[in-house]
């Protein structure tokens, strides 16, 4: 196949940045097991990745949303408050702390030299 440019791609994702993030994604999904949509021919998964986009097989918005999922840190729940479960106990506010008792070793007294 012809050789495949950025040009190529533009018409699809308008931001070179973009292009390299969204097409890196694509990549590594292929090199994870991803089924391909067009022919190998000797290609490289970034090839292929730049082809699939170039004409507009895969779909950059569901790439972009998989990378944000990736970032993510947190990933937002839907449990009410009510529905999550106490982990601990807590105290009543009246109910009265036991004190904290220090650990001592028991010493031998020191005998002095003569």
């Amino acid at each position: 196949m012809a050789r495949i440019t950025v040009e190529d791609c533009i018409k699809t994702i308008s931001n070179r940045f973009d292009l390299v993030v969204i097409a890196s994604k694509r990549s590594r999904q292929l090199s994870s097991g991803s089924p391909m949509t067009i022919e190998r021919d000797n290609d490289k998964n970034p090839v292929i990745a730049l082809r699939e986009i170039s004409e507009n097989i895969v779909d950059p918005k569901h790439l972009e949303q998989g990378i944000i999922e990736d970032l993510q840190k947190y990933v937002e729940a839907d449990e009410d408050e009510d529905e999550i479960v106490e982990l601990a106990p807590s105290k009543k506010k009246n109910e009265e702390k036991e004190p904290v008792k220090p650990i001592i070793a028991p010493t031998k007294p020191i005998e002095e030299k003569k």
